[in-house]
């Protein structure tokens, strides 16, 4: 019988007890790390967007409350960007400063292992993974439609907001191209549409005012303007008239079709699977068709060898025909508006869960700092956040551009990330 106090338990429980309370320690200490990093990279994303909005909206003399609606619809996105690059450098900093104070040193001569340091940083990559998803399927959508409700409002209440210097704004049934923009008047605009009569009109003029003739109905008022109108097919036969004075009006209609379209990366990855899933329908179906053609079109060709009589010519043109024909079905083949959205479906997933991709590297080159391990840990963590967001860009484009797999376009900075981790990890525990 074994005394009280003697034996194999009485050496492993203060063994568990111990490897409890560094587990609560080291959580506590990642996520005072995570919260300072992530004010940081918070502040750095909300200032792009608030430089993006002054741009677009605060230079029209929108109001400040409607101003700050705006900006707080727009946090969703920054949340779900800040969170997995506060993660990445927090726990860089949280692992260097233990294990240059030689904490860590203490914990395995204490008989616990390597373990006790990475569950911890695991979870808490985890918790943050699936906060960063949420805030990116949920919020950013819900925060979306709000944003686009508001916006109308203030382009109702404010319909100058539409027209920019050095831009082209197409609305329902036209297209303006502005000069230089001040206040409500405009040097060198440009209009492009069409008459009642469907003939295509072009307008110009040295100078507009713009005009708010309320209920969201926007009045241009043109100086000095020259009227071109005539049809497609008639080249020749045109109209053109001088007028010193113009007034070309908007509806509150033609504007609102095209303010704010919501994209993908707007939507949830539900919708976005739904949209795709749409598109390669459609895809699909048009191939189909363009197959059954081109397999028309490729008898036609064999029947007209086969019998030789056809003038060269013809031949010629029938095989012209074909091969362009194969070039289009190649073409459609790579839908780009299909691709951006699979690219967009990976990087909802990608992004957010960069949080738990970058723990196990984080945690092992936390491990190898030997001075000054928050300083190091943090320079460490900007590093790998921009080199992140460096090869996200450039997947982005090879998978836009040169239709490579959106999946490999999007995670391969994960894997990239949890492969390097594993590696510096086994080869710590090795040389242990």
């Amino acid at each position: 019988m074994t005394d009280r106090g003697t034996g194999p338990a009485a050496g492993v429980l203060p063994v568990l007890t111990g490897s409890r309370t560094i587990f609560f320690y080291i959580t506590r200490e990642i996520f005072f790390a995570f919260f300072v990093c992530f004010l940081f990279f918070f502040f750095v994303f909300f200032v792009n967007q608030l430089l993006l909005m002054a741009r677009e909206i605060l230079s029209k003399r929108v109001p400040l409350p409607q101003v700050a609606l705006l900006l707080l619809y727009s946090l969703p996105s920054v949340i779900a960007m800040a969170s997995p690059f506060a993660c990445l450098t927090g726990t860089l900093m949280t692992i260097g400063r233990l294990n240059s104070d030689n904490e860590i040193l203490v914990f395995l001569s204490s008989g616990l292992s390597y373990r006790a340091v990475f569950l911890p940083a695991l979870l808490v990559g985890l918790l943050i993974s699936l906060f960063s998803f949420f805030a990116n399927d949920i919020l950013l959508p819900a925060g979306t439609v709000q944003f686009s409700r508001l916006y109308r409002r203030i382009l109702i209440s404010s319909p100058a907001l539409e027209l920019e210097t050095n831009s082209v704004k197409r609305f329902k049934d036209s297209v303006i191209i502005t000069g230089q923009v001040e206040a409500y008047t405009i040097h060198d605009i440009l209009i492009i549409d069409r008459t009642r009569d469907g003939e295509r009109r072009i307008i110009s003029a040295r100078e507009a005012a713009l005009e708010d003739l309320g209920d969201g109905r926007l009045s241009i008022n043109l100086t000095g303007a020259f009227v071109q109108s005539g049809k497609e097919n008639l080249k020749k036969d045109y109209d053109y008239a001088l007028a010193e004075t113009l007034s070309y009006r908007i509806s509150q209609e033609d504007m609102m079709d095209t303010v704010y379209v919501v994209g993908p990366r707007e939507m949830s990855s539900v919708d976005v699977k739904k949209e795709i899933g749409k598109k390669e329908k459609t895809l699909f179906d048009n191939l189909e068709n363009h197959y059954r053609k081109l397999a028309e079109d490729a008898l036609v060709l064999e029947k007209a060898l086969r019998e030789g009589n056809s003038a060269p010519n013809r031949l010629d043109s029938l095989v012209l025909d074909w091969k362009n024909a194969v070039k289009t079905a190649q073409d459609m083949r790579q839908d780009r508006s299909l691709s951006i959205f699979r690219l967009e479906y990976y990087k909802k997933f990608a992004i957010p869960f960069g949080g738990i991709s970058f723990t196990l590297a984080a945690v092992s080159i936390g491990l190898m700092a030997r001075k000054s391990g928050q300083t190091v840990g943090f320079i460490a963590g900007i590093c790998i956040a921009a080199l992140y967001w460096a090869l996200l860009l450039i997947g982005q484009a090879l998978g836009t551009k040169l239709d490579f797999s959106p999946f490999w376009s999007m995670w391969f900075p994960n894997i990239l990330s949890i492969s390097l981790g594993l590696g510096l990890s086994a080869a710590r525990i090795s040389a242990k």
